[in-house]
């Protein structure tokens, strides 16, 4: 049996080769050589990554009034990329203003200054009408840059950025997903945003709400699906850590989840065909006391019909309207049956125990109709 001392040293040894597997620098730039690096592709803004930028004019206003007036600033974080270009991850809110206000910033009106607190006097100016003094001052202003070299740990990369995006602007858990998974791997990543535009899952989430889109929510159900369908066993009870843990899986280096991408989009696009032709935008649909469908996407409903099916997909033929016209009615008996309305309403229902049982539900309805 190892000694307190030895584990105590065991771990002080697990700790050094996770530290040196992070190669960092830290250089001070200008914002004006920030701004040349932008323009000339040295440093790269993901476009999934520049649609974040969230910063209201006030909050914009303010921050230019903070570099005018040389506060302290904290420093942005940036991944080394390949010829020597950096990739920004942390500090998009910092950069995007500053590239606004110099009018750089693709499908942005220039910034003009507005509720500054400090210097009143900028309020209503752009950049061109600030004394040279002051535009001099601004471009000459530095930050400090946080370098992760190319040849950190990948996965080690990956944590850190996730951590860092848990802050900040308040982002969606798929836009956190989104702008830190790439550190690991693309390819999954990818695929969700392709299927995000298949025409069968539009009609299927139609009712998602542009709100719900714009923060990636359609591409978050699509990783839902396909965690729940090949990883269930692993859920307890919080989504997100489970669907962070399956997406970081698959998308390891190293493989630690094989995913099969031809056969899962072969089955992805069968089921929401299926479910396309039986209930369309309603397939995913809650129901009132009196069994009207309401028009938003429950996420228990989602799991239930998406997941429910997969045991009978391969005997299920979407062009066979006799089916299809039989499941879309026994879905809508489902919807109103109460004892499947108990294992979706009210809280507490996202547990591993409720999640099995109203896919099971589906699961055992679909095999009367089908066997």
């Amino acid at each position: 049996m190892a000694t307190k001392k030895q584990n105590e040293i065991d771990l002080i040894l697990a700790v050094d080769k996770k530290i040196k597997g992070i190669r960092t620098r830290s250089l001070d730039i200008s914002f004006n050589e920030l701004l040349d690096m932008y323009k000339s592709g040295e440093l790269i803004i993901d476009p999934d990554y520049q649609r974040l930028f969230r910063w209201d004019e006030t909050k914009q206003s303010q921050f230019i009034e903070s570099l005018i007036l040389e506060l302290p600033l904290p420093p942005i974080f940036v991944v080394e990329a390949e010829e020597g270009k950096f990739e920004l991850i942390d500090g998009l809110q910092r950069i995007s203003t500053y590239l606004n206000f110099r009018g750089e910033l693709p499908n942005k009106k220039n910034l003009t200054l507005q509720n500054c607190d400090i210097v009143q006097e900028l309020n209503t100016l752009n950049y061109g009408d600030l004394p040279p003094a002051l535009r001099i001052k601004l471009k000459r202003n530095f930050i400090r840059v946080e370098i992760i070299r190319k040849e950190s740990d990948r996965r080690l990369r990956y944590y850190m950025f996730k951590r860092l995006n848990t802050g900040g602007e308040k982002l969606s858990f798929q836009e956190i997903r989104n702008c830190t998974i790439h550190l690991l791997s693309d390819d999954f990543n990818n695929l969700l945003k392709d299927l995000s535009s298949n025409e069968d899952f539009v009609k299927c989430t139609k009712y998602l709400g542009k709100e719900t889109v714009d923060k990636k929510g359609n591409e978050e159900l699509i990783l839902r699906f396909f965690a729940i369908k090949n990883n269930r066993k692993e859920y307890e009870h919080d989504v997100n850590p489970f669907l962070d843990k399956y997406m970081e899986d698959v998308s390891d280096p190293e493989e630690k989840i094989k995913f099969d991408y031809v056969n899962e989009r072969e089955t992805f696009e069968k089921t929401f065909l299926i479910l396309q032709r039986t209930l369309g935008e309603y397939i995913f649909s809650d129901t009132t006391d009196r069994g009207t469908l309401r028009k938003r996407v429950s996420p228990y409903h989602y799991e239930a019909f998406s997941i429910g099916i997969q045991k009978y997909l391969k005997l299920i033929n979407p062009d066979d309207d006799a089916t299809i016209k039989k499941l879309a009615s026994e879905f809508t008996v489902i919807k109103n049956d109460p004892n499947f309305r108990k294992i979706i309403m009210g809280g507490g229902k996202n547990t591993s125990k409720h999640l099995n049982a109203r896919i099971n539900f589906v699961e055992e309805r679909v095999g009367a109709i089908i066997k």
